[in-house]
């Protein structure tokens, strides 16, 4: 199995908004592909967040009820995607432990 510092997190949080993670060796197994799409997902939700975001802030008529929805949601998927890239480095720093 996985060396504990090998440990995948997984782009969802548990129970209590603790993290969870991922301990195998296949990186082709089910959780591995849900996981990779999931964070799919994520990112490219992320994208379409932030050109919603800059149209929102150019329309100067937006209320400050938009505005604290927009702030909810781009929170919400920053922490998604800070999720992604910290696994990502993981993985990356564990796949070569050379590396800084």
């Amino acid at each position: 199995m996985t060396a504990p510092n090998e440990l995948r997190l997984l782009p969802w949080s548990g129970p209590e908004g603790k993290p969870c993670y991922l301990n195998t060796d296949d990186k082709a197994g089910y959780m591995s592909r849900l996981a990779d799409n999931i964070e799919a997902v994520q990112l490219g939700t992320a994208t379409e967040l932030l050109e919603h975001a800059s149209n929102t802030l150019d329309d100067h008529d937006q209320g400050p009820e938009n505005l604290r929805r927009l702030a909810k949601e781009l929170t919400g998927a920053l922490r998604d995607v800070l999720r992604v890239a910290t696994s990502r480095g993981r993985l990356l720093a564990a796949s070569d432990p050379h590396r800084p």
